[in-house]
């Protein structure tokens, strides 16, 4: 019986895919939609497929569509994508009393990408108690904005929506009432909302980890882990430069006093958040693939966020430095980074861009559109960030299939997948005659 136990990595995938398809059936429910029965299966299955993979593209508008049910549901599967289906599931144990066995404890670890089991209980425990306190503060910041746009009982239910959408970098929003699929561009030069979610966006993408080791260790620099380290000097840098690249190069035709809150968002929002506040469109081919290598690059290990990870990114490049110095291993902050490791990387990293670029060629030749418009989505779709240049409604049947993979790829997470196919390590007798190839 043992051999047909599922392992961490299938439970993980299992639990998503579970909740995707359970999303899509309640959003076909009749109430759900403002109008019933309007809804295609499809095009639930697309929305519920975006909640749970945090992603943001969409099919329908989701304030026009969706009636309050709906949009309640499109709400918790936000919170338990973003989350983890595994830690939220943990929640319901701890409120229920349950005993917390090892089983999922090791799911745990594997879901918040946690060193190791010990201490996985109290961890899960600050997880959740952070969470609910950051999206309330974030409601709370955002409740004036909306209570002076909208009136106090639908400004709180914005309030909270948004709160929910941006920590757990979703980027769904309710602004279609003004404008379908508009986001919050009304709201471009509001300090408050902007200010708020671009706090709400990045904290959702630092990780848990990360959390932890700054309750733990507060302002002490040296106590950090590496990955502490690696994660607040790439997410910083990952904000500033395109931020100051769109500033001065993107968005002529804002004053450059209107152009610092937008150029501020926007950087912040491709870490896999989904919002936008100016139309990207106007934006030139140098700004779009700009934002289309940070948005593969997506947020960090064990949050909120997906795409290749910042950690990834940034082994990457401490490996190239390791070659230009010609070092025997890669190191960084003063530590050496595990050989295994930086192989991890390098194969993420070959498998996002196959992936992104495949789907993009594809999408491109199938619905006639241009190339780097067609980029733009699925680098959208599998860093599950969710802005786009507006063609996501208007695709066929095979290329929504295909944004939805990319989703389900970039929040499940390519070794998650890749483990949960192949859960049993391949043990070698021996080693292989070694034979050197000239590369470069």
């Amino acid at each position: 019986m043992d051999r047909f136990r599922l392992r961490p990595y299938q439970v993980i995938v299992g639990g998503f895919l579970l909740l995707i398809l359970l999303g899509a059936c309640l959003l076909s429910l009749p109430f759900a939609s403002r109008t019933p029965g309007s809804v295609p299966f499809g095009d639930c299955l697309f929305t519920a497929t975006s909640a749970v993979c945090v992603t943001g593209l969409i099919v329908r508008d989701t304030a026009t569509t969706w009636a309050p049910f709906g949009q309640a549901v499109l709400l918790v599967l936000i919170q338990i994508g973003g989350m983890g289906v595994v830690t939220m599931a943990l929640a319901l144990a701890f409120f229920s009393g349950r005993k917390i066995g090892l089983m999922q404890r090791v799911l745990m670890r594997e879901t918040i990408s946690a060193p190791q089991v010990g201490g996985i209980v109290r961890l899960t425990r600050f997880i959740l108690i952070s969470t609910a306190a950051i999206e309330g503060a974030g409601a709370l910041l955002l409740l004036p904005v909306f209570w002076q746009a909208f009136g106090f009982a639908r400004g709180l239910w914005y309030a909270v929506f948004h709160a929910v959408s941006a920590f757990c970098n979703a980027g769904f929003d309710l602004m279609g009432i003004r404008e379908p699929y508009s986001s919050v561009t009304s709201f471009a030069q509001n300090p408050l909302l902007n200010i708020a979610l671009i706090l709400l966006i990045t904290v959702g993408g630092l990780g848990f980890l990360v959390w932890d080791d700054l309750k733990t260790n507060r302002h002490h620099w040296k106590r950090y882990r590496l990955q502490t380290k690696l994660v607040l000097a790439t997410s910083l840098i990952l904000l500033l430069v395109p931020a100051a690249a769109f500033y001065c190069l993107e968005m002529g035709e804002l004053s450059a006093g209107e152009r610092i809150l937008p150029s501020l968002f926007q950087s912040a929002t491709l870490r896999t958040a989904g919002f936008n506040s100016v139309d990207l469109n106007s934006f030139s081919d140098s700004g779009k693939v700009t934002m289309i290598l940070w948005m593969l690059v997506g947020g960090s290990p064990g949050s909120t966020a997906g795409g290749l990870k910042t950690t990834t990114l940034t082994v990457l490049y401490l490996s190239l430095w390791s070659v230009i110095r010609r070092r025997e291993h890669t190191q960084g902050f003063g530590r050496r980074i595990a050989d295994d490791t930086v192989r991890q990387a390098s194969v993420l990293l070959v498998l996002y861009l196959t992936l992104f670029l495949a789907s993009g060629i594809l999408i491109s030749r199938v619905e006639g559109l241009p190339v780097l418009t067609c980029l733009f989505e699925t680098a959208s779709a599998v860093g599950t960030v969710g802005v786009t240049l507006g063609i996501t409604p208007s695709l066929g049947g095979f290329s929504r299939a295909l944004l939805m993979l990319l989703m389900f790829f970039g929040r499940a997470g390519a070794l998650t997948l890749i483990y949960a196919a192949s859960p049993f390590k391949q043990m070698g007798a021996g080693k292989l005659p070694e034979e050197k190839i000239t590369v470069g």
